[in-house]
């Protein structure tokens, strides 16, 4: 299972609560937790510098009013403003430093880690987990990886064994409009062995209070033929579970994670 977070600060344990509340399932289900192997791709680091940089100059006068809420939009935007623009005095075209390029390089070393490390070389099939703004990301990088052959990687750190992908708090939607017809990656991957293929399961969970969640199925007739199921699931308790700040309460949340597991 490869765990990705999306916009907004985190920490590198960020998907701690969710690895804790899905094993804990499993257990419950009387299936062996340990046989799952989970790695995190965390990246958020890669920004926070810049971002809590130009929060200090422009907060440290007191005159802006939500400061809060201002560290959240400055934290949410930049993320995905960030990752997709060219460095200013760059070269166009040029792809050296660019966010999306870092940013895909970090899951290619978690990918690596996993393969290489509790998997001891063995392609087994690969979950992803992608929160928020994660699930473009992700996207984007499975696309890359069936669209250009690296023969470097091998056959699992290509995607070649991809047969889950669980979105929640999903924005892909958001990122779509610049095309008439939007096309997903290739799902389940091509090269899946066929008795995985009919197991193979692309969910998306949404909150209906989450602003920032949306279903993945009305963006194209091609997602609606991909993606197997939007699902929209309450998450959170009394507070805050009614409110938009649901988008932050999936990773804790035990009927999520009963889903997933």
């Amino acid at each position: 299972m490869l765990v990705i977070h999306g916009i907004g600060g985190q920490r590198t344990d960020f998907a701690e609560p969710l690895i804790r509340g899905v094993n804990r399932e499993v257990k419950r289900l009387g299936a062996d937790a340990s046989a799952i192997a989970w790695q995190s791709v965390y990246w958020d680091d890669l920004l926070v510098p810049r971002q809590q940089a130009y929060l200090k100059r422009a907060l440290k006068d007191g005159r802006l009013n939500y400061q809060r809420l201002r560290q959240f939009v400055v934290s949410a935007l930049g993320d995905a403003g960030a990752y997709r623009q060219r460095p200013s005095g760059s070269v166009a075209g040029a792809k050296s430093g660019r966010t999306y390029e870092r940013v895909h390089a970090r899951i290619r070393e978690q990918l690596s880690e996993l393969y290489h490390g509790p998997l001891s070389g063995r392609p087994l099939p690969l979950v992803l987990m992608a929160h928020s703004f994660g699930g473009h990301i992700l996207s984007n990088y499975v696309w890359d990886s069936q669209q250009t052959l690296d023969r470097h990687l091998s056959a699992f750190e290509r995607m070649h064994w991809l047969a889950g992908f669980i979105t929640f708090g999903c924005n892909i939607p958001l990122f779509t409009f610049a095309v008439d017809k939007p096309v997903p990656i290739r799902f389940p991957a091509t090269r899946l062995p066929a008795r995985f293929k009919e197991k193979a399961r692309w969910l998306n969970f949404y909150d209906p209070d989450d602003v920032l969640g949306w279903p993945l199925k009305p963006v194209s007739s091609a997602y609606a033929r991909s993606v197997d199921a939007d699902i929209r699931l309450q998450v959170g308790g009394a507070v805050g579970g009614w409110t938009p700040a649901a988008h932050l309460l999936y990773w804790r949340d035990r009927r999520f994670a009963r889903h997933v597991a």
